[in-house]
């Protein structure tokens, strides 16, 4: 039962993070853009940590997005 319950909390938390994701996908995209940074549109990404992307762009383009010091930093990977 402990099992079942977990299985459907982590399917749960998949189906939240998937119904996001299109936002999460423009909000970074751009962020990117506004920090004149190639990109066209940021096609997936990988939560690193609390504000803190690694974003894959269409253009094949890969960049850290996160929060140091109150500001937004984009860096090219």
């Amino acid at each position: 039962m402990k099992a079942l319950a977990m299985i459907l909390a982590a399917s749960a938390a998949t189906l939240a993070a998937a119904a996001a994701d299109p936002k999460q996908k423009q909000d970074l995209t751009s962020v990117i853009a506004l920090n004149g940074k190639p990109c066209g549109e940021v096609v997936s990404y990988v939560v690193q940590g609390d504000n803190d992307f690694l974003a894959t762009c269409k253009d094949k383009n890969r960049y850290r997005v996160y929060v140091k010091d109150g500001r937004v930093v984009v860096d090219k990977k």
